[in-house]
Order: C-alpha cells, then structure tokens, then sequence
C-alpha cells in the first residue's frame, strides 16, 4: 500500500466496521460470509492502522453486508 493512501484504506475499515455492527453482524460472521480469516476482517476494521484490500474483497464485503460499494468509498 502507498503510504499516501494510508488514511483512504483506513477510512475505508472503519466504515466497514460501522454498517457490519449496524446489521449486527460479528467479525467471525462476515469472515465466514467472504471466507476470510477473523483477524483479516479485525486488521481492516482496526482504527488506528489500514490494511489494503482488494476490489474483489470488497466486493464481497459489500455484496454480504448488502451495502453498495460506493458507500464505503465516499466521504461523508
């Protein structure tokens, strides 16, 4: 990951976090939604580091917490 994008991926796991525990589902639940490990989904989630994802992933994130993919793109 470019260190300039640091601050983009880690707004990118925070928003993950937030419509994950909006739909009130736990790390392990979305791991096993994208088969990913838990600490995987903790890395992306943890707010005080970023951890690169990929369009694939987060396509699949998107597509088992049922939020489109610009959501967690955009900042708002």
């Amino acid at each position: 990951m470019k260190e300039e994008y640091f601050e983009k991926y880690r707004r990118i796991g925070l928003k993950i976090s937030y419509y994950r525990r909006l739909k009130n589902i736990t790390q392990e639940q979305l791991a096993e939604k994208i088969d990913k490990s838990t600490a995987f989904i903790g890395a992306i989630e943890a707010p005080n580091m970023a951890r690169a994802l990929s369009l694939d992933t987060l396509f699949d994130i998107s597509e088992a917490l049922d939020v489109p993919p610009y959501k967690f793109l955009i900042d708002d």
